[in-house]
């Protein structure tokens, strides 16, 4: 059974009210869809190890979020979200197995063609999207997918001087095996500073994964762009970096380099945390901050009605955090690797599920909406990406 704490043990700072989602009963819901009622959330209590740190320049304790302008609408089912060095952006359709590029100044769209091998179904798809850390000479996509018998991590040749609809060269399966699911895929993927591919992988609903170091759900993975176990990690000749997650599905880095990650809960507690390798986050021994010292706490906890939260990205010495049911932007203010003040929510319900945000430099965020993701209440506009300036 998954141990609940009081409210009391975890309202240490503040409470926020919101609404997101995640499943109901037994671990084997989805994580988009569902709902509870929410009483709150908080920031987790400061670590031993956090008092000891340096201070560091912390953000205002109250933010703001203004959208500049629409980019474009009448997107499919969009997941993944990629910039482009050279102009434009690349965003991945779940549920179309495609990947188009959006002209950032007139949102008009170019097919850049399909993913072979992409069976959509539930949660599952092509997911993640992220470009090699050396795309200027190698021109690589790389795209996390849902297939017929698994999740797998490929890569793809982008040839802008091809016709639309022929610029994806054949992919390269560079790592296979990801338990794969309806539920709880993961999909996450994302370079970090160190050139390694980082890439969240779901339970797919089976709980005992999360905490079984020899399998892949469950779990964030680090691998070299070759799809081997990078130099480094916590456990030799394996690519796990994290283990005891039940759904990641953002990751984004600080500018000292920490990483972070969002996880979805199950009745009780969606998290915000920052990783470390090797480290236990509990699922599903424990949900949310625990008082056992085994399990590594989040930095915020939000009620599973409060969040449901998808991509993340850093900006302005905060962490945004995009909210599907929750149909709101958080920003979860820092210092260090805490909080530094409560978190707050923007955009609510303004424009539904928000599924991917990402740095546009600056002050500057794309964000990318999940209306068309079959929970959605699409409509005019359907799904669309936005261009917003946060403080």
């Amino acid at each position: 059974m998954v141990q609940r704490r009081a409210v009391t043990a975890v309202l240490v700072t503040a409470a926020f009210l919101v609404t997101a989602g995640c499943s109901s009963g037994g671990g084997g819901g989805s994580d988009d869809g569902g709902s509870l009622p929410g009483l709150g959330s908080s920031p987790a209590p400061q670590s031993s190890s956090s008092r000891g740190a340096s201070p560091e320049p912390t953000p205002p304790a109250k933010g703001s979020v203004k959208v500049v302008r629409t980019v474009t609408e009448d997107l499919d089912s969009p997941w993944g979200l990629a910039p482009l060095s050279e102009g434009g952006l690349l965003v991945s359709s779940r549920d179309k197995g495609t990947i188009s590029r959006i002209d950032e100044k007139t949102g008009r769209k170019t097919e850049l063609g399909d993913v072979p091998g992409a069976a959509p179904a539930g949660e599952g798809g092509l997911l993640g999207i992220a470009l090699s850390p050396a795309y200027a000479s190698d021109h690589m996509i790389y795209a996390y997918v849902t297939t017929a018998s698994d999740n797998r991590i490929v890569r793809m040749l982008y040839d802008a001087k091809k016709p639309s609809g022929e610029q994806l060269g054949a992919p390269d399966t560079i790592f296979k095996g990801i338990p794969k699911g309806i539920i709880h895929n993961g999909g996450r993927i994302a370079f970090g500073p160190d050139k390694m591919l980082y890439a969240g992988a779901g339970e797919t609903g089976d709980r005992g994964q999360a905490q079984d170091k020899k399998a892949l759900g469950g779990k964030i993975l680090r691998m070299t762009p070759d799809g081997e176990p990078a130099p480094g990690n916590p456990f030799p000749g394996s690519v796990v970096y994290s283990y005891g997650h039940r759904n990641v599905q953002g990751l984004a880095w600080d500018d000292k380099q920490r990483l972070w990650a969002s996880e979805f809960g199950q009745d009780t507690w969606d998290e915000l945390n920052q990783i470390k390798p090797g480290d236990n986050y509990g699922w599903p021994v424990v949900e949310g901050i625990s008082k056992d010292t085994k399990y590594h706490n989040p930095v915020a906890q939000w009620h599973t009605d409060d969040a449901s939260p998808s991509g993340i990205a850093y900006a302005e010495g905060s962490i945004w955090v995009a909210g599907l049911k929750g149909e709101r932007l958080w920003r979860i203010p820092l210092n260090g690797t805490k909080t530094s003040a409560d978190p707050e929510a923007f955009l609510e319900g303004k424009y539904g599920r928000l599924r991917t945000v990402v740095s546009a430099g600056g002050e500057k965020l794309w964000l990318m909406t999940s209306e068309t993701d079959g929970r959605g209440s699409p409509g005019k506009g359907d799904d669309r990406l936005l261009e917003i300036e946060v403080k």
